[in-house]
């Protein structure tokens, strides 16, 4: 049976493809990483990497190995780390965050349930604007959000629910006559650009040019959803936005119009992997209950 300090070897190795490196991350002489190199190749019966004075690189066989290996050690370091949030409980402190009402929403009911089961965890609700909401993840002042997707750079949770866009044009603008739209009238006029968004985010609900290939001009920039509302009534541009708008932010000037031919939002959990806690995951796992229940 191979030991734990044979496999971590072989599978940082594989990554670092230099003794010197794999040394240093394991705190182990390169000496000792080329002995246990050497030992494991020798229980196999074959060459795991070939080596150079200058390179060193998986043989087939070692990249078999690695291969076959990494999801078993990613289940045992998982079920490790279960074990040890059972034994431990989960406590201390849980900063939650949310963009936007349909969030909050889904939100609450986490928090519901989560309160339930653990009791000895605090849970503090934030909410977060357009322009600050990805940023306070990234710097770790929330430990987890709910957010519209896509969002790059961190972990994401499963999806919570999705919705139709649909686009906030002024209520007397000739626009608002119909009842709905196709992304067609972007090119009509000027698309508010919500500050802080992610581009990716952007890009999904704002295309550069329309499906027959006219330009889509940016408008005024709004840093927070109320903004956004207060440059559509003023009929300084258009913004496509989720439907839960029309319900949670119906307002005098403000027309909302389904787009036939976008893309449905998507709401879910997201977090930086590098503040991945107990708390999150227990957390994580209460929010998509009703997903799963569903």
């Amino acid at each position: 049976m191979l030991e734990r300090t044979d496999i971590e070897v072989l599978l940082t190795l594989a990554d670092e493809l230099h003794f010197g490196r794999t040394a240093d991350r394991l705190r182990l002489s390169t000496g000792q990483v080329s002995r246990i190199v050497k030992r494991l190749e020798r229980r196999i019966g074959a060459p795991l990497f070939t080596r150079t004075s200058r390179t060193v690189a998986l043989t087939p066989i070692g990249e078999r190995l690695v291969v076959d290996l990494r999801p078993l050690v990613a289940q045992i370091d998982e079920a490790e780390r279960r074990a040890i949030d059972s034994g431990r409980g989960i406590d201390g402190e849980l900063r939650v965050g949310f963009v936007g009402a349909a969030a909050s929403q889904a939100l609450l009911k986490a928090v519901a349930r989560f309160g339930d089961r653990h009791r000895d965890c605090q849970v503090r609700i934030h909410e977060a604007q357009l322009h600050d909401a990805c940023e306070r993840v990234m710097s770790g002042q929330l430990d987890v959000l709910i957010t519209a997707l896509p969002v790059e750079g961190v972990r994401v949770g499963p999806v919570l629910f999705t919705e139709p866009l649909v686009l906030a044009v002024p209520e007397g603008d000739r626009l608002a006559r119909g009842r709905e739209t196709t992304r067609e009238a972007f090119a009509a006029r000027p698309v508010i650009q919500p500050k802080g968004l992610p581009d990716e985010a952007i890009r999904y609900r704002i295309p550069a040019v329309t499906p027959s290939g006219r330009p889509v001009r940016p408008g005024p920039t709004a840093e927070t959803f109320s903004e956004i509302l207060a440059l559509v009534a003023t009929g300084q541009g258009i913004c496509p936005v989720g439907a839960h708008a029309a319900r949670f932010h119906p307002r005098p000037g403000v027309a909302y119009l389904p787009i036939t031919d976008a893309p449905e939002l998507q709401w879910a959990p997201v977090w930086l992997e590098s503040n991945e806690t107990s708390r999150v995951r227990a957390f994580v796992e209460c929010a998509a209950q009703d997903v799963h229940d569903g």
